[in-house]
């Protein structure tokens, strides 16, 4: 094709992507499975488009969006939060990872493809989207609720875990054999994660001041040099790209320009990311999804059963409910660009090519189930917790009662002055509202009866 019919095609496809992601939005859909369902629909393997595009058109652009995703989560990296409480976090996410990854292990040995697609499985199905868990607590407005700060604190050691699985897997993936090179490799790979945390934990104010400067491009051209510099340092030094711009995200994240970074990278991010979810759209080919649906059901369950669990896990380590387990679980179920840059590199080492139709449709499903499971966690968990009070209600004791009166009693005197115009007394009176005295079916008060 020529540069004109190359626009045009890349025009249609973008286009496209925006009709189908308006329509994904009104069911509570992200944009990672709408873009991949576009690359799939201009895929040479289905016919479904009216025109012909391959993946190797747009691979750089590709690997600018891939770049340009983990330079993001590694400028969200909240280094105040992890350090903070770095011991018990240490434990919830490391319980969270050993659960799921282990797991996950475990199904990729049993598909019998061997044992580097085994660690490359696990990765994939043991590992949360942090940019879906991330944009789904905005927009379900959980920012607020009980669970996400352990939520977000669980996403740090993830991020991390990941920074050093990554260097693991790409040494693995290298296809050495012999002892030394390996252990050469795996520190150099380990000496660049320290080195890199370590600026960004203690250089914060030197890297500002290399940053220094008012013109808004120079100041983009510099931060994404940046980005595409480690990125390439990365993968040079055996850690992958994708690590290296992770870490300079870390770093420049420490540093007082981040939320000017962000206001700049978070557009340049959404348009490559897009190329990057499209591009591997391209390269799938609906008819490999028969050979692996089988283990895709599976590997979903799994995934499902394996949240539910870790969520519940965490809230009661955390001194949580079975509501803040349930919107744990559906939040830590997402699925999404990680499992895809697996696949990338799977590809890229020549491991078994069952992989990529794997991630593919892994990806596809999970991106859409996990979101709809996220938007009505709170539902499912608040009928849950209705089923189970009425199952199980409160014994009445006389300690209960009294602490029940005294609650009426603040109640009665706050709302006697409600019209006092005092600021505090208006407060308490919408926060305890009148009490009414009614009766439920069983003709009970209900201010004095059960107050489960």
């Amino acid at each position: 094709m020529n540069l004109g019919e190359d626009l045009l095609t890349l025009g249609i496809l973008l286009v496209v992507a925006y009709v189908l992601g308006r329509l994904g939005k009104l069911i509570g859909l992200p944009s990672i499975p709408i873009y991949m369902i576009v690359g799939l629909l201009a895929s040479p393997y289905s016919g479904w488009f009216p025109l012909d595009f391959h993946s190797a058109d747009i691979e750089l652009i590709a690997v600018f969006g891939l770049i340009l995703l983990l330079f993001s989560l590694g400028l969200e990296f909240d280094q105040e939060a992890f350090f903070g409480d770095a011991g018990k976090l240490l434990v919830s996410g490391g319980s969270y990872i050993l659960i799921n990854m282990g797991a996950g292990f475990a199904f990729g040995m049993m598909t019998g493809w061997g044992a580097r697609e085994a660690l490359v499985i696990a990765g994939m199905t043991g590992t949360s989207s942090s940019a879906i868990i991330t944009k789904l607590l905005i927009e379900l407005r959980r920012l607020a609720n009980k669970e996400t700060p352990m939520i977000l604190g669980v996403t740090v050691v993830g991020d991390i875990f990941i920074a050093v699985y990554l260097a693991i897997v790409s040494v693995v993936l290298s296809g050495k054999t012999e002892i030394w090179p390996i252990v050469l490799q795996l520190g150099i790979a380990f000496l660049f994660l320290v080195v890199m945390f370590s600026v960004a934990r203690w250089g914060g104010r030197v890297v500002s001041r290399l940053m220094r400067t008012k013109d808004d491009e120079l100041f983009t051209i510099l931060f994404f040099g940046l980005a595409v510099l480690f990125a390439g340092i990365g993968e040079i030094i055996g850690v992958t790209d994708a690590i290296g711009a992770f870490l300079i995200g870390v770093v420049l994240g420490a540093s007082t320009y981040r939320g000017r970074i962000e206001r700049v990278a978070v557009p340049l991010r959404d348009v490559f990311g897009a190329f990057f979810f499209l591009n591997f759209g391209l390269a799938l080919n609906v008819a490999e999804f028969g050979s692996v649906i089988g283990l895709v059901g599976i590997a979903i369950v799994m995934t499902f059963v394996l949240s539910l669990g870790s969520g519940a896990l965490l809230a009661r380590m955390h001194q949580m409910g079975v509501r803040e387990g349930l919107n744990t679980a559906a939040i830590f179920v997402n699925r999404g660009e990680f499992t895809l840059i697996l696949a990338t590199l799977s590809v890229s080492a020549g491991l078994d090519p069952r992989l990529q139709p794997f991630a593919g449709l892994y990806v596809l499903t999970m991106a859409i189930l996990g979101p709809l499971f996220t938007a009505n966690s709170e539902k499912i968990g608040a009928a849950f917790s209705r089923r189970s009070r009425a199952a199980h209600p409160p014994t009445r004791t006389p300690e209960r009662d009294a602490m029940r009166a005294e609650e009426i009693a603040l109640v009665e005197a706050v709302t006697h002055d409600q019209k006092s115009g005092d600021p505090m007394v208006d407060f308490i009176s919408d926060t305890y509202p009148t009490p009414q005295k009614k009766t439920d079916k069983a003709g009970q008060d209900d201010r004095t009866g059960d107050y489960s």
